[in-house]
């Protein structure tokens, strides 16, 4: 395993960590024992970071966290969001009085005295112009609630905004071979500012593992059939924003790319690692055998200059006209 500096916590994490959307719902059929197996063989391998939310599965993904914490003795920093749980989710909700009691919720989830890093979780864009709503994260880390804090964003704009303020530690952005924007401006003014970045939706919704087909399927309660069109949340988090016909034709192409003896996860992880201002990817895994296979990919060599290249030919010529000036 590999560690990087996120930002100015002081704290090195695995570069690639684990994302704990899918083990709390969203994702279809997922098994509690199954998702903690995949969670302690993560730890085994020397991921030392997890990043989860209150919402994901109601709490659920929250408390299997503080299960596996409960389970171990190494040191497992974990970050999880707050916001998405207002409805309707309007920027005055974030508020002193909500977002206090998102935090003491997650406490309670989390088993913890205070939470490592929170996040605002994608909040509407009005929110990051809004000081208020930062300087009650900074009481919230003066009372101890919180060590640090950061934000999720749906946009390079929200990210940009987001770092003016002097005690946002790190960005959760979407970026892969899929969502290269952020590499453009944003990557640049992060290391600037020593801000952490964690990249999520890093296999595109699973698009950019290479195992999904026109034939695939998916249960009704699997963001992947409900919400390619944006109709419960942002369209963005459901295949980059990418349409599905347009991402497999995509990913035949990168097929070819992938060096012998690697999965086609493992050179999506891998590409983004190539990008000295990301500390960590948080991929999901609902098993063990899934977390041992994103692991790996932060020991593989680097990508070479041709392959490089290549990537971003098919990302202009596939992708970039569907999401590059929307996010």
């Amino acid at each position: 395993m590999q560690y990087r500096e996120l930002g100015r916590t002081g704290w090195k994490v695995s570069t690639v960590s684990f994302g704990a959307w899918a083990i709390g719902g969203s994702w279809g059929k997922v098994d509690d024992k199954d998702s903690l197996a995949a969670l302690h063989r993560s730890i085994d391998l020397g991921v030392n970071f997890i990043d989860t939310a209150d919402v994901y599965g109601d709490g659920r993904s929250e408390r299997l966290v503080a299960q596996l914490r409960k389970e171990r003795s190494e040191t497992i920093y974990v970050a999880t969001k707050a916001g998405r749980r207002l409805d309707p989710h309007v920027a005055g909700g974030y508020n002193r009085v909500n977002l206090t009691a998102f935090v003491e919720r997650s406490l309670k989830n989390l088993n913890t005295e205070a939470i490592d890093l929170l996040q605002l979780h994608c909040p509407p864009t009005e929110v990051f112009y809004m000081p208020e709503t930062f300087g009650v994260l900074d009481d919230l880390v003066h009372a101890g609630k919180l060590r640090h804090y950061g934000v999720s964003v749906e946009k390079v704009e929200e990210a940009l905004k987001a770092i003016e303020y002097p005690n946002v530690q790190t960005v959760q952005i979407i970026f892969n071979i899929f969502r290269q924007r952020p590499a453009e401006l944003f990557f640049a003014e992060a290391i600037r500012r020593k801000i952490g970045i964690l990249a999520r939706v890093p296999l595109a919704s699973g698009m950019l593992t290479g195992k999904l087909t026109f034939k695939s399927t998916f249960e009704a309660d699997d963001h992947r059939a409900f919400n390619r069109h944006g109709e419960s949340f942002d369209r963005g988090e459901t295949f980059s924003g990418v349409d599905y016909e347009t991402g497999l034709k995509a990913v035949e192409e990168l097929r070819a790319l992938v060096p012998a003896g690697w999965t086609m996860p493992q050179f999506a992880l891998r590409w983004i690692l190539m990008f000295d201002a990301v500390t960590c990817a948080i991929p999901g895994a609902k098993n063990p055998a899934q977390a041992e296979d994103n692991v790996k990919a932060a020991d593989l060599p680097s990508l070479s200059p041709e392959a490089m290249e290549t990537i971003r030919a098919i990302y202009n010529s596939h992708v970039r006209d569907l999401v590059h000036n929307h996010w």
